[in-house]
């Protein structure tokens, strides 16, 4: 059996995938203060369930908000940064940006190392290599020792090309220091940009223990639980060891995010969608991505909580928007939902676990888009009456009445979901009227119809997994290693080599991508070739993807190459997904819609493959909820899969 677990923001989900395709879920909720008990917790329910012990589970995937949440929270380990002297302040300085063009007020987020623990290590290097050895390293490590750092960010100028002072910082401080965290910039990033460099290096030392200390803890778990050891999901959508994960803690920042996508990736094949918008709806946060010709879109550089992230990672827009995210009234009389969220604990209001606050969940459930009184996975039910006292109070500070305020909480949230899906559609040249609308995760279904009007999409897929659908991307994902290199060092031979070793084992995909940019422009656009791919093809690449980007291009001017990665995949696990639903129960119910009160169907349970559904009906699924409002029509493919198309 495969086993693959998501910790969210409000539940932790687990998915069992059986010998014969068949999945057995469960949700738990999260235990902020220890995940790894909200992990156990979920697995445990899954493999009874299932009617299986843990000595089943072959393999063991693990997606974390660990270092998600530790850096939107401005939570970090007590790091030091050791640079080349005169470049101490490089991330503070940064690139002289403003944080917001037209808001002077706004700053940027403060470096995590505050500059008392930057030191200063005397070397240098040029363009042909070492020039002057590190000085001054017994001093700086004592320093360090005195300051009771826990991690430390080595960034010395150039070390991207030339990393041998790196290497010599990083081992005398080793031996001086062998309980602290080290990070070396080379091996984090190879971006010669030192700011992007030297930001994600300073926010991989930092995150780096807290991360490491959560996967020793669920590792003690697993080994009591007779659970093999967990595999961690990257960014980049790979999946790594829990030991190299808890070494470079920001190959994790974006974990959770990606198992979602990798799942939709698999779910979207099957259903022969090659073109997809993704939109992952939490009870804390909406994932937003997209999947151009059956690959999930990628990006090496990103921010996040203001600060760069120079890795590869799945390029994923997330908003604080989700079903626990709380509508408020701000000092303009407006109505505003999120980011500020109600979480796991106490919940939305209609938890009864003591939260006051309407929340978009608690506005779903006074439009009957949930049904009253249900139990949701995770145990909890829902209590409408307590829904309405949440909202009619927000209604009564708006000056609307009840039925208004609700529909207004959920068209607030769909507002900013939409804000997120055009950055990544629109603003990037996509036509989203030329993709599919794939919506998940447990509130995903209940906005989909309402999305998708508004972009102007005409098909829906909703995976009957939906709710956990991030779960089931872990179960299904491949181990992935990227090995980059900047242009002064850059051999693809070399390159392949120590990504090959590092997987450790023949790669089933190989691709090697080339970043290059005109002569004088400050960023690249990266262009995928062969690993002997001569200067003129990469050329022709170049400037097909900068007339796609941009409209133009320049034959006459030089282009120059930056960096080469080189990513290699191992095996993935075989899934063929299949339901074994015998049909949905229907009943009737009364919901609104539009401000109109409609008489819909309800379906308890997964409907079978073949069954259709007509508009406005709720499909109250195992772990999620879909809503088809009028326009709709709804059908179920085999693997379970529940596509709407516009009538």
């Amino acid at each position: 059996m495969l086993l693959g677990v998501d910790v969210g923001g409000t539940f932790t989900d687990a998915v069992l995938v059986l010998p014969g395709g068949e999945l057995v879920t469960a949700k738990t909720l999260t235990t902020p203060a220890d995940e790894s008990i909200g992990v156990i917790r979920a697995v445990e329910r899954a493999l009874a369930l299932a009617g299986a012990g843990a000595g089943e589970v072959t393999a063991f995937a693990h997606g974390t908000t660990v270092t998600t949440n530790a850096l939107l929270e401005g939570r970090a380990a007590r790091t030091a940064l050791v640079a080349t002297a005169g470049f101490t302040d490089l991330i503070e300085l940064g690139r002289q940006a403003r944080a917001d063009l037209y808001r002077l007020c706004v700053a940027h987020p403060p470096p995590l190392v505050p500059h008392a623990l930057r030191f200063a290590v005397d070397e240098r290097s040029g363009p042909q290599g070492p020039l002057r050895a590190p000085t001054g390293l017994s001093e700086i490590a004592a320093g360090l020792a005195g300051a009771g750092v826990e991690a430390v960010a080595v960034v010395l100028l150039h070390a991207s090309a030339h990393p041998e002072h790196e290497l010599a910082v990083g081992a005398a401080l080793s031996r001086s220091l062998p309980d602290v965290h080290i990070s070396l910039s080379h091996e984090v990033s190879s971006m010669p940009r030192e700011y992007e460099r030297g930001a994600t290096t300073e926010l991989d030392a930092a995150l780096s223990p807290l991360l490491r200390g959560h996967l020793a803890k669920l590792g003690e778990r697993c080994a009591r639980a007779g659970l093999p050891a967990a595999a961690v999901m990257q960014s980049s959508g790979g999946l790594t060891s829990a030991k190299r994960a808890g070494s470079h803690g920001a190959l994790t920042v974006l974990s959770g995010p990606a198992g979602g996508a990798q799942g939709a990736r698999l779910i979207a094949a099957g259903a022969s969608a090659a073109d997809v918008v993704c939109f992952d709806m939490g009870g804390t946060s909406t994932d937003v991505c997209v999947i151009d010709r059956g690959e999930v879109r990628e990006t090496d550089r990103r921010t996040i909580a203001g600060r760069p992230l120079a890795l590869p990672s799945l390029d994923i827009e997330t908003v604080g928007a989700g079903g626990g995210s709380i509508g408020w009234r701000d000092s303009g009389g407006v109505l505003r939902v999120g980011p500020r969220s109600a979480g796991a604990d106490p919940g939305p209001a209609a938890y009864g676990r003591g939260g006051l606050e309407p929340t978009v969940t608690d506005a779903h459930l006074v439009l009957g888009h949930l049904p009253a009184d249900r139990v949701l996975a995770g145990g909890v039910v829902l209590d409408r009456d307590l829904a309405l006292v949440a909202v009619r109070r927000l209604a009564r500070e708006l000056g609307v009445g009840v039925m208004r305020a609700a529909q207004g909480i959920v068209e607030v949230a769909n507002s900013e979901m939409l804000a997120a899906m055009r950055a990544v559609t629109v603003a990037r040249g996509i036509d989203p009227r030329n993709y599919a609308l794939m919506a998940f995760g447990g509130a995903g279904g209940l906005h989909a119809t309402a999305i998708a009007g508004e972009l102007g999409i005409g098909r829906i897929l909703c995976p009957r997994a939906c709710g956990v659908l991030s779960a089931l991307g872990l179960a299904a994902a491949a181990p992935r290693r990227d090995a980059s290199g900047s242009f002064e060092a850059a051999a693809v031979d070399r390159l392949r080599a120590r990504a090959r070793a590092e997987l450790g084992g023949d790669p089933v995909r190989e691709r090697v991508r080339y970043a290059l940019r005109y002569r004088g422009q400050s960023f690249e656009l990266a262009v995928d070739a062969p690993p002997d791919a001569d200067p003129q093809a990469l050329r022709v690449l170049f400037e097909s993807a900068h007339e796609r980007a941009y409209g133009y291009s320049e034959p006459g001017n030089e282009v120059e190459l930056v960096t080469v990665t080189v990513s290699v995949w191992g095996a993935a696990p075989v899934i063929a997904a299949r339901s074994a639903s015998a049909g949905a129960q229907r009943s009737r119910t009364r919901i609104w819609h539009e401000g109109v009160e409609l008489d819909a169907t309800l379906l308890a349970g997964e409907p079978a493959p073949g069954e259709h559904v007509e508009a406005p009906a709720i499909c109250a699924l195992g772990d999620a909820t879909l809503l088809i409002t009028p326009g709709w029509s709804a059908g179920v493919l085999q693997d379970g899969t529940i596509e709407l198309t516009r009538t």
